[in-house]
């Protein structure tokens, strides 16, 4: 080999090499990537066999610039499967259902319900035509609209020929239960308090601006004094998350909590869990009028029980344990059917809450509204007040000061504005009660749907 091949695969001691370049986060590490970091196993097992897995997950991680976990996740992988597997890049469609806000399945509900208090029967084609008739609704195919109508809990009831569309009955006894406990305690007079959460984006802004239709370019803008000003965003941008309660006396005072986003979610519900939830319930509960009623919904962070019972997908040593500690011996071998019948036994009939308790031991009341049920929460209408006008003063799309905007517009709302919105909501509460009975009426006059089957049966064996 010449002496000028030699030295050009030496390194000149003042040469810079550049740091090895990291995998980006978040993107994916094909199968050709995956069998180099597996050779690269199988060689530093080879030459130092005594090295722990901790270690050497390490060095690969420095050596490829592919994060730690990937590593570790890949070798056993390998060791499972013996073989290197490229990654899923294929994302999961999302639904239409998901997409559409609970506004609108308020409103789909809302549709159905106004087709029975025309005392007429509500099909799938007379709602088709209703929904895609009203402008503030999104437009749909059949098909499409009848998967949404079943998930928001409706369910079709066989009536003589016709298919008519009623609600499950557990739904409809949550929500007569939930409008009977909630005249009760109007007529009592206590305080009811209703609490929600919401989001605001640094982006958000009106949809529609005024154009004066004269301006004909930009310099003919600049000559009138005007501006085009900077593009609308789209919305998006830094989030923050709304926490407030308020009754017929308005706002409660103390009661907001603000923060930004740190996830990176559609849904604002993500950013919110039953501890962080608690500590602001806790923080509330003095600032309430004595013996007062708190309505809420059922997102999960609500619904903390005090006492987590096994379920099916648990381990059968770890119910087991869990029947152990309540006391229960076993004097055979149990199978975890036989497991899971014994800790039904012992699970009471009604749920217990965290945030319930913490309400009773403090003299007040939870009521929970029954789900798609928005339209019985007045902060739904408050929050439209608020949001319109951060869109309508938004103009830096900052989120230190879109929290701002957030605090004057919440001032904004006065006790006269909430004294309304529960007006409109207990007209609501009425015309559901008036459903539930004229439906009631209606299905019960009707004869149900008798299946017929002739022709000789007795050797069929298809069951």
């Amino acid at each position: 080999m010449s002496e000028h091949s030699e030295n050009r695969n030496l390194v000149e001691p003042d040469e810079v090499i550049s740091p090895i370049r990291k995998n980006p986060k978040g993107k994916y590490v094909h199968s050709r990537e995956k069998s180099i970091i597996v050779n690269m196993y199988k060689d530093t097992m080879m030459k130092t066999p005594g090295i722990t897995c901790s270690d050497m997950y390490n060095n690969l991680s420095k050596a490829t610039g592919i994060g730690y976990d990937t590593i570790m996740k890949t070798i056993v992988d390998y060791k499972l499967r013996n073989t290197v597997t490229s990654p899923n890049t294929k994302r999961a469609k999302t639904s239409l259902f998901n997409k559409i806000d609970d506004l609108d399945r308020n409103g789909l509900r809302r549709k159905v319900h106004s087709i029975w208090l025309r005392r007429e029967l509500p099909t799938i084609d007379k709602i088709l035509f209703e929904v895609n008739e009203d402008p503030s609704l999104p437009n749909f195919k059949r098909t499409t609209l009848y998967n949404i109508i079943k998930k928001l809990d409706f369910v079709f009831t066989k009536r003589k020929r016709c298919s008519v569309l009623t609600e499950r009955e557990d739904l409809i006894v949550w929500r007569r239960k939930y409008l009977y406990d909630i005249r009760k305690y109007r007529n009592e007079g206590r305080s009811i308090y209703y609490l929600d959460e919401t989001w605001l984006n640094a982006g958000d802004c009106v949809d529609r601006v005024w154009i004066d239709k004269t301006v004909r370019s930009k310099h003919d803008a600049f000559n009138k004094g005007l501006t085009t000003g900077p593009s609308n965003p789209t919305g998006k941008g830094k989030r923050l998350i709304v926490l407030h309660i308020g009754s017929d006396k308005g706002f409660l005072e103390g009661g907001l909590l603000c923060f930004e986003s740190k996830k990176n979610s559609t849904d604002y519900h993500d950013e919110m869990n039953g501890d962080n939830f608690k500590e602001w319930f806790q923080s509330i509960l003095p600032r309430l009028d004595p013996r007062s009623i708190i309505v809420m919904d059922n997102a999960p962070y609500h619904s903390v029980q005090t006492e987590k019972y096994p379920t099916s997908s648990a381990r059968k040593s770890v119910i087991l344990e869990w029947l152990n500690a309540k006391g229960v011996t076993f004097d055979r071998p149990m199978l975890k059917p036989e497991l899971l019948a014994k800790v039904r036994e012992l699970k009471p009939r009604e749920k217990s809450y965290v945030i319930d308790n913490l309400a009773n031991n403090a003299g007040h009341t939870v009521l929970r509204l029954p789900p798609y049920h928005c339209e019985f929460n007045p902060i739904e209408l408050a929050w439209a007040m608020v949001k319109g006008y951060v869109k309508r003063e938004n103009t830096t799309f900052k989120a230190n000061d879109v929290r701002q905007l957030l605090y004057t517009a919440i001032d904004r709302v006065t006790p006269e504005n909430w004294q309304n919105f529960i007006k409109h909501l207990i007209d609501e509460e009425n015309n559901i009660w008036k459903v539930d009975d004229i439906m009631d009426e209606i299905i019960d006059g009707m004869e149900p749907c008798v299946l017929t089957i002739t022709g000789d049966t007795s050797n069929d064996s298809s069951d």
